[in-house]
């Protein structure tokens, strides 16, 4: 019988570190998150972060790094992980990660700070095939982000404030540049920011509507990200998933949603471990 080990997975992005420490249990399949943490990077060097956050967790654990991790997986802007043990592509963490949250999901709908994705996805977590929208910023967490701090609010806020909507005006603008000057001009029109904030929900959910029709994706389907935690942004996601589909897919959303890229770093980082021990093994015999 096999003991459980620690992994490990850090995911960096533009703005956020975020980093778990996981149970991987190759035998019995269970794997459990343990502990986790998210640090905003302001004007600081990524590569600090990682470190402060690392060891934070492994502090709060009473872990040692090179005698209790077994492995440390990176996603993201995996460079500025300089104690890794491997790396995993970003798509392929969040599809992973979007598994453990939803193990029935066959669709994981990554929306992150600088695009969004759709990703078929097997019972393993693994990619069968994907479509994703360009880096325009305006259907992104960049947006959203950039215009909270315009409205005056936490991006917290932007979920909640956005269901007390009434009547929401969509910002037709295409690129970030323009869709910010529609939501500086809805201001001076006096819309009220519920209304301003549903109808950007609204506008990013059409981008994501429409990749989920291109790809032809199944039901359930997982939001993972850091937009996964907008119920917001959930609920235009739904009503417009039956206004333009004429049918009541399964959207899921989870509350550690913005961890889905570090914990499938750190389930496939675990998966990796043991099948070097196998090849080892193996040679040994």
């Amino acid at each position: 019988m096999v003991t459980p080990i620690y992994t490990m997975g850090v995911d960096v992005g533009g703005s956020y570190v975020k980093a778990v420490l996981m149970s991987y249990d190759h035998d019995s399949g269970e794997h459990k998150l343990l502990d986790k943490q998210t640090e905003k990077i302001r004007k600081r060097n990524p590569k600090d972060v990682v470190v402060e956050t690392v060891d934070a967790i492994l502090l709060r654990n009473k872990l040692n790094f090179d005698n209790d991790i077994a492995y440390l997986a990176s996603t993201g802007e995996g460079e500025m992980v300089e104690k890794k043990t491997g790396h995993f592509y970003s798509m392929t963490s969040h599809a992973r990660g979007g598994i453990f949250f939803a193990p029935e999901a066959k669709t994981v709908v990554d929306m992150g700070a600088l695009y969004v994705r759709a990703i078929k996805v097997d019972p393993r977590g693994k990619v069968i095939d994907y479509k994703m929208t360009g880096q325009c910023a305006s259907g992104s967490g960049q947006f959203i982000e950039n215009i909270s701090r315009y409205l005056g609010l936490a991006i917290e806020e932007v979920g909640p404030i956005s269901l007390k909507a009434d009547n929401p005006e969509v910002p037709s603008g295409i690129c970030a540049v323009l869709a910010e000057t529609d939501v500086i001009n809805l201001v001076s029109k006096g819309l009220s920011t519920p209304n301003i904030v549903k109808g950007i929900n609204i506008s990013i959910a059409q981008r994501v509507i429409k990749l989920l029709g291109s790809l032809r994706t199944e039901s359930p389907i997982v939001l993972v990200g850091g937009m996964g935690m907008n119920e917001g942004m959930t609920q235009a996601i739904e009503e417009l998933s039956v206004e333009k589909n004429k049918e009541d897919n399964k959207f899921i959303s989870h509350p550690d949603s913005i961890y889905s890229g570090a914990i499938g770093a750190a389930l496939w980082g675990g998966f990796r471990y043991y099948k070097l021990k196998e090849k080892q093994a193996a040679v040994v015999a």
